[in-house]
Formats: C-alpha cells, structure tokens, sequence
C-alpha cells in the first residue's frame, strides 16, 4: 500500500504495484542425466518466491522457475496423506517437462483497488502461497534389450564384449549394484542393452536386489536370459529367473526373449555343451551359446539381438502418458456446496483471490464481497440457499455474508 507523495502535487492518490508471481518448480527430461543420486542428496528444493510491489506502481519481479533434471525414464508421483501415490507425469522423451508446484500469484497493490468512487483505497493484497508437494521419483531406465540372469552369470561381462559400456566386472555375485546401458553397433543399427542386476528366488517379493531393479525391465522391447554354463542345471537356473519375472508382472514374462548360455570357453563347459543344448531343445528352447569373456559366438546373438529389436519397432516401449492438464476456471466457474452448516466455494480465482485478500479489515472485506458479486459468486451462494448471516468458506478464508 502506497500513495504518491510529491511537491506540488497534492492528492498524489495511490501508487502501490503488483508483487511478483512465485516461481514454479519443472523437471525436465534430459539424456546427459544418468541417476537420480544428485536429486537424491537434498530433500526440499524451494523456487524462488516474487519480489515486493513498490511505490509509483513499480511491479515486484517474477520469481525465477526452478528446473531440476532428470533421467529420461523418470516417473513423477505424487504423495498422499494416507500414504497412497499418484502419478503425475512420465518422462520419456528428452525435453519432455512436467510442472511439479506451481507459483503463487502476486499480490495487488492498492493502485489496482482504486475507483471513481474510491479513490485512496488503503487495502492491498497478500501474495498468494505457493504450492507444496512431496514427490517420489522412480527411474525405469529405457533400453532396448534387458539383460537378465542368476548373479555372476556374465551379465556385465557380456555388456563389455558388446559395446562400450564398462561396468565393474568380479568373480563373485552382484558385483553390477545398479544397471548399467551399453549403446550396441551392428552394422547400420544401434540398440540399447540393460545389464539388469542379479536376480534371486524371491526377487519380485524385494528378496536380494529384486524390486530395486525389475522395474528397469518394464520398457525393454525384449529380454536376454544368460544363464552360467558351468551351473549343474543351466536350464533349472532359466526357469528360477523366468518365475521371478513372471510373478513380477506387469506384462514383462510376455516380452519376446532370447536364451543364451554363457562361458562355453571354459573346459568343463565346453564338453558340455552339446549335452546342454539338447537339454533346452527338449524344453523347446533354442539357445545361443557363448562366451563373454573369450568373445566366442557373440555375432550371432548380435545379430538375432538386433533383428528383433528392429522387428518390435517401437512396440516394446511404453507410451507417454500425457500429465494431467491444470485447466484454470473460467471466472463465473464456481460451485457451491453444504458443508457443516456452513457454505462451501469452490473456485480456483474466487478461493485465490479471498485468500490473499486483508478480510481482517472492513474494506478488505468490502471489496472481496464486490468482487464475488461481479464473478457472480453471490448468485452462485443465494441460488444454494445462502442468506444474510450464513458462514462461507473459501479455501481456508471463513467469512459471514453482510447485507
């Protein structure tokens, strides 16, 4: 609130701005991003709120928007109270953004109250409070080819031999703790490959790394079993992972899926196979069978790894569910309602504007009646049965109508 003081002019009349809007918070799908960890290290991320209106109608600045990246993948979901998720947004593709809070309006200024009957209004606007919201925020990475298998069955050191990912590779179980992507060249095509890390029994109950990684299979286009040749039973340890995927859901045990039995280079292995490939083709499997590490038969299941994947086409990959639109409410847009002998309005610029309104105050509460009564908001109350006397409640505003 301001009035225009100066020599020589007398009744300057009021000169008080606007306050500036809150920024809001995006997050914006970007491929150089790879985790969440960074995100993951601060728990409140606050954008910054609108500056002051000002004397002589100087307007307060806009709060800059804030913008965290995140990995293409991203799901956005939304907390509630009672401990249940919605999701907002999938971030899918790079450049797609989701707007998480929103800003809140600036204030008026008592310039912007002032009438031909009116003319020094000493009222002004509070800005209106930014939203608030706890979000979970869940990466399902995108890849063309998810890699599963048992712990140790070469998963990583098959990702090495084919392509230029470099993961941790170790001679005991779930040396790979998070998936790691490898970009596969063959010929004129380039895919996606997963290592997924190692799956258990029990996995889709979160038994060993299970829940944390399953999800990352979700939106592959295909699955590659590699099993450890040297196990007693390859074709039992194909079975253990297949029901882990299987109870798992979600559409994933449904994906196409090539077998390949790994480390055929080592001796014992080597005598086996034969024997090892008769067992699957009993089961009415064909298998590939290969080693990582000595880079034997690699081409070939390159090679069918990239003709599926070009087969799929995109079919693999779940669609973008479009985020919820915010519509804003036309000003006569508003519903009326009983609710504890009291009356309910609802609103998004009524509840907006008697919020940020000085109701403490008789004039405060003189112009937001005026206003209500322009928005058609009074007709809105008398037509609900609203008289002279009754409560009214706008968001967390509670106000009594005057004659």
């Amino acid at each position: 609130m301001s009035f225009r003081r100066e020599k020589f002019v007398p009744r300057g009349g009021p000169d008080g701005g606007d306050g500036g809007d809150g920024g809001s918070i995006i997050l914006l799908a970007d491929r150089s991003v790879r985790t969440l960890k960074e995100l993951g290290r601060k728990r409140v991320f606050q954008a910054e709120s609108g500056g002051r209106g000002e004397g002589g109608k100087k307007h307060g600045r806009r709060g800059a928007t804030l913008v965290l990246k995140v990995p293409l993948g991203t799901e956005i979901w939304r907390g509630g109270e009672s401990g249940s998720r919605e999701l907002i947004a999938e971030l899918i593709e790079d450049g797609s953004s989701s707007v998480v809070v929103r800003g809140g309006i600036g204030g008026w200024g008592n310039a912007r109250f002032a009438t031909s009957v009116q003319r020094a209004p000493r009222i002004a606007q509070r800005g209106q409070r930014g939203e608030e919201a706890f979000l979970v925020l869940e990466l399902k990475l995108l890849a063309d080819v998810g890699i599963v298998g048992l712990p140790n069955a070469g998963k990583s050191t098959l990702l090495r031999a084919i392509s230029a990912a470099r993961p941790k590779v170790a001679d005991y179980p779930f040396t790979t703790l998070e998936p790691v992507l490898g970009m596969v060249e063959r010929d004129w095509q380039t895919f996606v490959v997963a290592d997924i890390p190692g799956l258990i029994e029990g996995a889709h109950r979160g038994a060993g790394l299970g829940l944390e990684f399953l999800r990352h299979i979700e939106r592959t286009k295909l699955i590659l079993y590699l099993v450890d040749g040297g196990s007693p039973d390859p074709l039992a340890d194909l079975r253990t992972v297949e029901a882990e995927v299987r109870e798992y859901g979600r559409g994933v045990a449904e994906r196409p899926r090539i077998v390949a039995v790994n480390k055929i280079d080592r001796p014992e292995v080597g005598k086996r196979s034969r024997e090892i490939s008769e067992h699957f083709a009993q089961a009415g499997l064909d298998v590939f069978l290969v080693s990582a590490a000595g880079r034997e038969g690699l081409d070939n299941l390159v090679r069918s790894l990239a003709a599926m994947v070009a087969v799929e086409g995109e079919g693999g990959r779940v669609p973008q569910e479009p985020s919820p639109a915010t519509v804003q409410s036309p000003v006569g847009d508003v519903r009326v309602c009983r609710e504890d002998g009291a009356f309910r309005v609802d609103g998004e610029r009524a509840v907006a504007f008697a919020e940020m309104m000085p109701v403490e105050t008789d004039e405060g509460r003189a112009e937001l009646w005026r206003r209500l009564k322009r928005w058609g908001v009074s007709s809105a109350l008398r037509r609900a049965g609203a008289r002279v006397g009754d409560r009214v409640r706008l968001g967390s505003v509670e106000l009594e109508i005057e004659g």
